[in-house]
């Protein structure tokens, strides 16, 4: 397994002292693998010692596990291993430490929100350090005005397939609202849920409330990673009258530095700073000594985080076209590309354009054809005979 993804045996417990120390552990999904609950994409090859060699039932074609060690140490090519166990997680994989490794030495933490399994791949070939299966999908791909109608049972589902799709990026679920606010018992299972049946290595709460660190801390001393958010906090936005910059008053900038203390105090190992001034922003990152990662907050913080379809510039939703928050960059205009290419299938089907012969790859041998269409005249279906052989003659101009 890589050197930087430790097992730690004994409770999980024990790796949950400060906000530090959950920097510095091994990612959820090892520390899970040491509890028998990990994820298939993120557990590691683990020794389970010597095992006596069992038979293959009678006319399998499966060997026994001692001609498997045979040929395992026969030829010692993995072609020649019916089964060779649980797969290693890429070298490349993000966790917790690689992190903290990129924080200690100044590197800026890149993080993209996404929510399906081709975003996820996408997001993980471009070597994106941290995905974040967002909340935020509901009104991006479920088309509501606020992120308060999404469940925890269709995060699970946007997790799961978020998980196939990045095998390296760090993956963090957000902890949809109603999930977490009834108590800290909620929350830790609300966040067991999203490591263990939605397959991410971390979970993120919204909020700075002591109910809100209360609920960080007991998720963090049951075993899971958490990352906070503090600023804008959309689930609140009933509560604060919409999604308005947050810290722009003395007062209300020292109450959200208070926030990002206490939820480090409670041992989240990195925070969000949403729609807050730079300067505040900056004087968060300097007040902390967990990396901060900024949207809408200015380049001081420790990485930034945009929504997938937001810095792609996609037109799925008004949310993207009219929208878009002024602070987001548009690094293409999918959407534009996506319109066009819609809009020249819809014609190129009415014209007939498509699908030509070019398109039309399955073929029926001359022989067969012309017993099929005999066939066809025999039963007295005429027309069907007339509509094969028409279009067998189009094609094969």
């Amino acid at each position: 397994s890589p050197p930087d993804m430790l097992l730690h045996p004994g409770p999980m417990q024990r790796l949950n002292r400060s906000a530090q120390h959950l920097l510095s552990r091994p990612c959820p999904a090892a520390v899970r693998h040491a509890s028998s609950c990990a994820h298939p994409a993120n557990e590691l090859h683990h020794h389970r010692g010597p095992t006596v060699p069992q038979a293959a039932p009678p006319g399998s074609s499966i060997p026994s596990s001692g001609q498997a060690q045979q040929t395992q140490s026969g030829s010692g090519t993995s072609a020649d291993l019916v089964y060779s166990g649980p797969s290693s997680p890429s070298p490349k994989k993000v966790n917790l430490r690689t992190l903290r490794n990129k924080y200690k030495k100044g590197e800026p933490i890149t993080m993209v929100t996404a929510y399906d399994y081709p975003s996820a791949v996408h997001v993980n070939e471009a070597g994106i350090d941290i995905l974040l299966v967002g909340d935020s999908v509901a009104m991006v791909v479920h088309g509501h005005d606020t992120t308060l109608p999404i469940t925890i049972e269709e995060m699970l589902v946007h997790c799961r397939a978020v998980t196939r799709g990045a095998r390296q990026s760090f993956l963090v679920g957000d902890m949809p609202f109603g999930s977490y606010e009834t108590g800290a018992r909620d929350a830790v299972k609300s966040a067991v849920r999203m490591l263990k049946e939605g397959g991410m290595d971390a979970v993120k709460i919204e909020g700075g409330s002591p109910a809100r660190v209360e609920a960080a801390r007991a998720i963090v001393e049951a075993g899971g990673a958490c990352m906070g958010h503090v600023g804008l906090t959309p689930q609140s936005v009933s509560a604060i009258g919409g999604f308005r910059p947050q810290a722009q008053v003395a007062e209300e900038a020292l109450a959200v530095l208070a926030q990002a203390q206490a939820l480090e105090r409670a041992g989240c190992f990195a925070l969000v700073l949403e729609c807050v001034p730079a300067p505040i922003a900056a004087a968060i990152t300097a007040s902390v000594g967990i990396p901060t990662i900024g949207i809408g907050a200015g380049p001081a913080c420790s990485g930034q985080v945009l929504v997938y379809h937001d810095l792609l510039g996609m037109m799925s939703h008004p949310h993207h076209a009219k929208v878009t928050p002024k602070f987001c960059k548009q690094y293409a205009h999918v959407g534009a590309l996506i319109q066009s290419a819609l809009q020249d299938y819809r014609d190129e089907v009415t014209s007939g354009q498509f699908p030509s012969a070019a398109f039309s790859t399955y073929r029926i041998p001359a022989p067969e054809m012309e017993t099929f269409v005999q066939e066809l005249r025999q039963k007295g279906l005429n027309a069907a005979a007339e509509a094969a052989g028409e279009t067998a003659q189009r094609l094969a101009q």
